[in-house]
């Protein structure tokens, strides 16, 4: 049987997408390629709101995170942490032989622009990195409050993780200062995982032509010399491109500010419905708007539940780590609608007997 996945990645992916990635292969050389690059680029740009070069990676997002950290600091990184996937980036940095220190709170509660203020004004750090939309606690960190503290640190690189947040909600990559804003595509993109994104700005390419041991597979400064060419610097994801092409035409058919609307609507739903039977997880205020954290105050096995749900077609997520069972995860993000959220939820009462 066929899952519907509410699950925080990989998501729902519709057929026509999933279609789209039989196109025959073409050569990662060819001039075909290359005006498939150039065609991406700038629908890239106007969904993240960027003049930016957006690089393509054929990775996951951790393979990004590793190349932020890697072309855009030769001082030190501030980590800021507030959950599993905010402690992994400080974990590749330190892999990566970076200097970085963590700045971390508890589990729910969320980074403030004074937390980066505070760190920054000791002058210890050329980079940040900042999760947007920690995916292990359903919490969205303030971006905006915290791009205002950055134009005070202009040699200070602001490296951001939206992989749940991007394309979900608007982040207006330019107006905010960020110097790199990367995702894989099998969240709320709602496309299969394989391929991730990467706006960088000019500082940040400026940036890594003074750091030492970039790497090879994630140097910026490679992937800008094949992107000058409209081509990526080893074989990329051809049939992922070819479906990136044409969801962002999906996209932009359903509108940026309509998409973010109905991601905002789906989240408001699940939230009201999570505090009717249950509770939210995050700090009131910053709950994430591509998925909701719960928690599990009826003591219920959310094992035994998804069990129950998968006969029926779907599934979620259960708490991350050290919360499985704690807590659950319903994602809300994607192409998915708001009545089917609501399927799910309804399904959750009858099996529950709520």
């Amino acid at each position: 049987m066929r899952l519907k996945l509410f699950i925080p990645g990989p998501t729902e992916v519709r057929d026509e997408i999933l279609r789209a990635m039989a196109n025959p292969l073409i050569g990662h050389r060819s001039k075909e390629f290359s005006q498939l690059y150039a065609k991406v680029q700038p629908k890239l740009q106007k969904a993240l709101y960027t003049k930016n070069i957006v690089f393509i990676s054929t990775s996951s997002s951790t393979g990004l995170m590793e190349s932020a950290v890697r072309n855009c600091s030769n001082k030190r990184i501030a980590s800021f942490i507030c959950g599993a996937f905010s402690k992994r980036w400080h974990q590749i940095a330190v892999a990566n032989g970076k200097e970085a220190d963590k700045y971390e709170v508890e589990w729910g509660k969320p980074i403030t622009a004074e937390m980066v203020d505070s760190a920054l004004a000791t002058g210890k750090y050329d980079a940040i990195t900042l999760v947007h939309n920690e995916t292990s606690v359903g919490l969205m960190n303030p971006l905006e409050e915290i791009a205002e503290v950055m134009k005070k640190y202009p040699d200070v690189m602001f490296l951001v993780d939206a992989v749940s947040s991007m394309m979900g909600v608007k982040i207006e990559t330019d107006k905010l200062g960020i110097d790199v804003l990367l995702a894989g595509v099998q969240k709320a993109w709602a496309l299969p995982p394989g391929l991730a994104v990467a706006a960088v700005s000019e500082k940040a390419l400026k940036k890594a032509e003074t750091v030492e041991n970039r790497g090879y597979y994630f140097d910026f400064l490679t992937f800008l010399k094949y992107h000058n060419k409209n081509q990526t610097p080893t074989t990329p994801t051809i049939p992922h491109i070819y479906a990136l092409d044409l969801q962002l035409d999906r996209i932009f058919e359903e509108g940026l500010d309509a998409r973010f609307a109905r991601h905002h609507e789906m989240a408001e739903y699940t939230r009201n419905w999570a505090k009717k039977y249950f509770a939210l997880f995050p700090e009131p205020g910053y709950e994430s708007e591509t998925l909701t954290c719960i928690k599990n105050t009826r003591g219920v096995s959310i094992v035994d539940l998804n069990n129950e749900l998968g006969k029926r077609g779907m599934t979620l997520s259960n708490g991350y780590g050290k919360m499985k069972e704690e807590t659950f995860r319903i994602a809300h993000m994607g192409d998915l609608t708001v009545g089917e959220v609501k399927a799910l939820t309804a399904n959750i009462e009858d099996i529950l007997g709520l």
